[in-house]
């Protein structure tokens, strides 16, 4: 049986390395003790953080809704290697969240911002349909990075992280912001920028 381990990340590319270069089996332990000190309520075999805003479920992830801050408080998934071997592309089809009751950001939110779309589950992680692919790019999973850490160390994590599901068949990862000294808010919805994005993820250990 499989042991579930978790990590959480400050989404810096020195913490990256620094953990990457961690030999294998201090690694191991080192994710094991961090899986004390998350809060965790256990769904059947998945593993969500509580929460009191709007839950929502698309095919492959779900998310929790933060109306006050008009995009997602946490965004859950499962990745395995069958959706980032896909051979779905990038649709870039950005759009508002329809399962959202109170309506997720919109264009004109991000537009002249200063700020990415960032994806709290990334298009690269979604190649398994076209349908996973084209879900992918709800509003409500985004929040406002600024562009160097978007497609900078927040970009290496997620390829690290690919490349981890492949050895472990399966991850369970849940991303979300912490929302305390808030930087500010862009367009008329005020959606709010975060201080910092993080990740938690779960891995079968063999």
């Amino acid at each position: 049986m499989g042991i579930f381990t978790s990590i959480s990340f400050l989404t810096t590319s020195e913490l990256i390395k620094l953990f990457v270069n961690l030999e294998a089996n201090t690694r191991k332990k080192m994710i094991r003790l961090l899986l004390l000190l998350i809060p965790f309520v256990s769904f059947g075999q998945d593993y969500l953080p509580k929460s009191n805003r709007e839950i929502i479920n698309h095919t492959y992830y779900s998310l929790s809704y933060s109306e006050k801050h008009e995009q997602a408080e946490w965004v859950y998934y499962k990745l395995t290697p069958q959706m980032i071997n896909g051979n779905i592309e990038r649709t870039d089809d950005f759009r508002s969240d329809p399962y959202v009751r109170t309506g997720s950001a919109s264009k004109s939110d991000y537009y002249k911002s200063g700020y990415d779309r960032g994806h709290l589950a990334p298009a690269g992680d979604m190649k398994i349909s076209q349908k996973a692919m084209s879900e992918s790019f709800y509003r409500s999973k985004m929040s406002p990075q600024t562009p160097s850490f978007n497609r900078g160390g927040w970009k290496n994590l997620e390829s690290l992280i690919r490349s981890w599901v492949i050895a472990e068949r399966e991850i369970h990862i849940i991303t979300g912001g912490i929302f305390q000294n808030k930087l500010g808010r862009i367009g008329t919805n005020e959606v709010t920028i975060q201080a910092i994005t993080t990740r938690l993820f779960t891995a079968t250990i063999k």
